[in-house]
């Protein structure tokens, strides 16, 4: 069972002064409090997050405007007392007088038991994810602190990471949304730089209470073991190893912003923005000269896109793939969920762990500037045609045909995918029809015909999930 920290007698310092209650908060965090109109904390009833939602409560008091507060919990339903946890929480938000949610994960425990932290972080991530766009929030406050740093550090230290993976967890960071209310999500942990020391005095100087959660106790997770075990040993051997394997991975970062800054660099030839695409020979080219760029460039492509690093061993048989393959290949490696293939000389993205013929996505209208001089569908036909059910999303058949510019003939799709190098996985997003018109086709264009140049216009783009 879960046991509920009370408060205790102040505990003297080590240079014997009473801990202060001024909030752990550094000032430049605080700026945004003043900036967002509503934020979320990540509230899991432990010292940390019991922390972040009390300084961010008093800090509130001090803005203006004070934004919205919202406390998320997340309920992984791993720990018997999980319940108690979610009614802990709750309670708490109603306290201080804040809104609160919740999710209910499931992760199955009987299925690669040994990686149950990995899991339970990326549904964890998900869920707050979902929150927050569900309530239309942006900004998220997270309440990981300096000996959480220091222990990820030796965590990648241990897996063999590089710059990139012993950076470790930045202060800010975007995280992409799915929904259409909010496209990015900026992550903050505003407790980065203090010790969990540090947060204990600050909880017993305000008298908080706040959840020990039992797993923590156990040495059978990898970081509970460093937390318990080897980072104590270090602070003996070197006093402040810990705020200094922090302040490393601070360091690293700013290496690691160098690297990206090069990758950019080296990219101006390779990396194809529009499509996000690299061409395979002048990597290939980049890779004889000078391996090192080309692999820092290829994982800052695959950062960009969201995606996890790949192992050496993985990396090195991609180029020996790449080496072998002729001009007019086609290669596919599956990573992370998604497949990266080769397709006329360029390596591209996609989800192929759906089916070629099920692109998630969607047709959506996008307003023209009245000033502008690019070509548009008349709003006012827009409107009639989606009150009367006249716009409709079809399969391809084989036999459509298209006009696109105003000089040109109609052309198959056939011809107009492949003069747009619109790849095969890409070509089965649905058609879009107007009053049983062709109207646009995505990676293609729009119907010519069917363009107005002045008044009220909107053109049709389609958006990939």
């Amino acid at each position: 069972m879960a046991s509920l920290r009370k408060s205790v007698p102040k505990p003297k310092s080590a240079a014997g002064r009473t801990p202060s209650k001024r909030s752990p908060l550094h000032l430049e965090a605080e700026s945004y409090l003043n900036k967002a109109p509503r934020i979320a904390i990540a509230l899991s009833g432990g010292l940390d997050s019991v922390v972040l939602l009390d300084s961010i409560c008093r800090a509130i008091n001090k803005a203006n405007p004070s934004p919205t507060i919202f406390a998320f919990h997340i309920h992984h339903g791993l720990q018997k007392a999980a319940d108690e946890w979610l009614l802990f929480c709750e309670a708490l938000a109603k306290k201080y007088g804040i809104a609160f949610d919740f999710r209910l994960l499931h992760i199955d425990t009987a299925q690669n038991a040994g990686n149950i932290e990995a899991r339970a972080r990326s549904a964890r991530y998900e869920a707050l994810t979902e929150l927050c766009a569900y309530h239309g929030i942006e900004d998220l406050l997270l309440a990981h602190h300096q000996n959480d740093q220091a222990e990820t550090i030796l965590l990648q230290l241990l897996r063999g990471a590089g710059v990139a993976g012993l950076s470790s967890m930045p202060e800010s960071r975007i995280r992409a949304s799915t929904t259409k209310q909010v496209t990015s999500i900026t992550l903050w942990r505003p407790l980065l730089q203090l010790s969990r020391a540090e947060l204990e005095a600050y909880a017993r100087a305000h008298k908080l209470k706040w959840i020990e959660d039992p797993s923590n106790r156990s040495s059978k997770y990898r970081r509970n073991a460093i937390r318990k075990t080897v980072l104590p040993k270090l602070e003996i051997i070197q006093p402040g190893a810990t705020a200094n394997l922090a302040r490393s991975a601070e360091l690293l970062a700013q290496a690691q912003h160098l690297l990206d800054r090069l990758a950019q660099h080296d990219g101006k030839k390779i990396h194809n923005l529009k499509r996000n695409s690299l061409s395979a020979q002048p990597l290939l080219d980049l890779n004889a000269s000078d391996p090192a760029a080309a692999n820092n460039l290829l994982r800052y492509w695959l950062k960009a896109a969201g995606l996890a690093m790949p192992s050496q061993e993985r990396q090195q048989a991609w180029w020996a793939d790449l080496v072998k393959a002729r001009s007019d290949a086609k290669l596919e490696w599956l990573h992370d969920g998604y497949s990266i293939r080769l397709w006329r000389g360029q390596l591209q993205i996609s989800a192929s762990v759906q089916s070629e013929e099920s692109e998630q996505g969607e047709w959506t209208f996008v307003s023209i500037p009245a000033k502008s001089d690019k070509g548009g569908l008349p709003v006012a036909w827009l409107t009639k045609a989606k009150k009367t059910g006249a716009i409709e999303f079809r399969e391809r058949s084989g036999a459509e045909r298209l006009q696109v510019t105003a000089t040109g003939p109609r052309k198959t799709l056939k011809n107009l995918y492949q003069e747009n190098a619109v790849p095969p996985w890409q070509r089965y997003t649905p058609l879009l029809y107007i009053e049983d018109e062709l109207i646009a086709v995505a990676g293609v264009g729009v119907s010519y015909l069917h363009l107005v140049f002045t008044g009220r216009r909107m053109l049709p783009e389609w958006k990939s999930v």
